[in-house]
């Protein structure tokens, strides 16, 4: 309502209603974003979190030694500068000396020091830590073999950080940008302990900081005055405000209480773009979208019968019925698009689908599984009308060869927390997007060390080819090969089942700017303002 008697500015509000019950009032000088997710973070913790929905966040919060900008390219972060030796083995960082905490205190070269070693550190449990392994004693440190002091990273001075590597390692500068390798504040954390990541508490050297977090409502970022960049931040305020529900997160957007939405409820896409045209952006994004399968529970430790599931899924159907041509068939757990490398399919991509279907038929029948005689499957998914909608549909391409699919849906927390526990399932839904533009961002989580390897998939040739590709870091095309062969492992052992490549689907407001499209969907705050 239009208020006729104004009041002088310094006192005059707004509010803008968010969720029922829920009502933020903010200073008529105050620059507000909306964003809305679709999943809520299960921490801020950098060295505690796995998922994109947290990465948004925490790329908020927090700056690492590199950054990326609006198109995701790598920018100087908390180094303005560095050099690298001429084997490609040792950076050396030069980090900025107007650089601050949250608290006023300035961020060293230590602190990253700090933070590298308790990534790496057992007690920490961290789903990443396997990220730093390319850097000389840090796998060792991880699997309780060396110590925190052997790791090849180093505070020559207070501005400077040395970082020694095994070998070569391409996409180093650009795995420098995931929230993994951010620093975190040791005075905080030893005074604070656990309490230290609470609105109020978090000391953090990103543009924005922690004031508020309502869980399943919204989480309050409020601009970091002692930012070294805080000139050209342009929000004061992001709100982060999860909606699962893909429909009610369209309505409102429509309402104005969302500026922006990180997915789409696919089924709608032709209406979407009718309504809202332009403000929905869907285009190439580096990721696959597959299903993790337990490949150390009986029967799934079948590799027939796990080819035999995979072989099965008609992924057309899935990419243009289900997604609304908004995904790709996937047969590769790499998504083309990667400069240099040719992703190794599943040898039965090319094959029409009543073919495969026939296949997969024999093997089942084979393995003593019919309709009559059905092979009991559940599939997990998290709250999603797409994630529904796929694993239903895979159910009914499944029922006729003789498996009995049942669904189970959690919310994405629940889902990610029990997978990252190793719980006991069959198939589960799950997707994994770049967190560098290079084959080893997917192909290293099927590793055994890693703890995003939900599968459980330990193959001793795998880990070989794979060893071999990094050895080969400092010769590109051979590097590229040797994980070519290390894929065609991985694919023939359906050690994941990959279904889909990604694209991204976005809605944005026509009032936003600064907010670009890349293939890494990464659009950091700081970068964005609105009319």
């Amino acid at each position: 309502m239009l208020m006729k008697n104004m009041l002088k500015a310094t006192v005059f509000a707004t509010t803008m209603t968010l969720a029922a019950g829920t009502f933020y009032t903010q200073a008529f000088a105050e620059t507000v974003y909306n964003r809305g997710t679709a999943a809520e973070s299960e921490s801020v913790d950098p060295h505690k979190t796995s998922t994109v929905y947290e990465a948004n966040v925490l790329r908020d919060l927090f700056q690492g030694l590199v950054m990326q900008d609006e198109k995701a390219n790598v920018i100087p972060g908390a180094a303005e500068s560095w050099t690298v030796s001429d084997d490609g083995t040792v950076y050396t960082f030069k980090l900025r000396k107007d650089g601050l905490w949250s608290d006023g205190s300035p961020v060293t070269a230590d602190d990253f020091v700090y933070a590298f070693h308790r990534l790496e550190d057992p007690a920490t449990g961290a789903e990443y830590a396997s990220m730093l392994y390319p850097v000389k004693g840090a796998e060792d440190f991880n699997t309780k073999k060396g110590k925190p002091e052997d790791m090849g990273v180093k505070a020559i001075d207070a501005n400077t950080l040395e970082v020694s590597l095994k070998a070569p390692t391409p996409y180093f500068l650009e795995m420098l940008t995931h929230q993994a390798t951010y620093p975190v504040s040791k005075a905080s954390i030893e005074k604070l302990g656990a309490d230290w990541i609470k609105p109020g508490n978090l000391v953090s050297n990103g543009a924005y900081t922690l004031a508020e977090w309502v869980p399943n409502d919204h989480m309050k970022l409020v601009k970091n005055p002692k930012f070294w960049d805080a000139a050209t931040v342009k929000f004061d305020v992001v709100n982060y405000i999860p909606t699962e529900d893909r429909s009610s997160a369209m309505k409102r957007f429509e309402a104005g209480e969302l500026d922006s939405y990180d997915d789409l409820p696919t089924e709608q896409l032709a209406d979407l773009k009718t309504k809202f045209g332009d403000q929905i952006h869907v285009g190439p994004y580096l990721g696959t979208y597959y299903y993790a399968i337990k490949t150390d529970k009986a029967p799934w430790d079948n590799v027939e019968l796990r080819n035999a599931i995979s072989m099965a899924i008609d992924r057309d159907f899935l990419a243009e019925k289900v997604w609304q041509n908004s995904m790709l068939p996937g047969y590769s757990m790499v998504p083309p698009g990667i400069e240099g490398y040719t992703p190794a399919m599943a040898k039965y991509a090319d094959m029409p689908q009543i073919d495969r279907e026939d296949a997969a038929k024999k093997i089942l029948e084979k393995l003593g599984y019919t309709p009559e005689k059905p092979l009991k499957m559940e599939i997990r998914y998290n709250t999603s009308e797409n994630h529904k909608n796929t694993a239903v549909a895979i159910q009914e391409q499944l029922k006729p060869l003789g498996v009995d699919v049942t669904l189970l849906n959690t919310d994405t927390k629940t889902h990610y927390s029990f997978l990252e526990q190793k719980g006991n399932y069959d198939l589960a839904r799950a997707a994994w997007i770049a967190d560098y533009k290079d084959p080893e961002t997917f192909l290293g989580i099927s590793r055994k060390a890693s703890g995003n390897n939900y599968s459980d998939y330990n193959s001793p040739a795998y880990e070989a080819a794979m060893d071999k590709a990094a050895a080969a870091g400092g010769k590109p095309e051979e590097r590229m090969k040797e994980l070519a062969d290390a894929e065609r492992i991985l694919v023939d052992d359906v050690g994941q089942i990959p279904l889909l490549y990604y694209s991204y689907h976005d809605i944005v407001s026509s009032k936003l700017h600064g907010f670009v499209d890349n293939v890494m969907d990464v659009h950091p705050s700081r970068f964005v303002s609105k009319d």
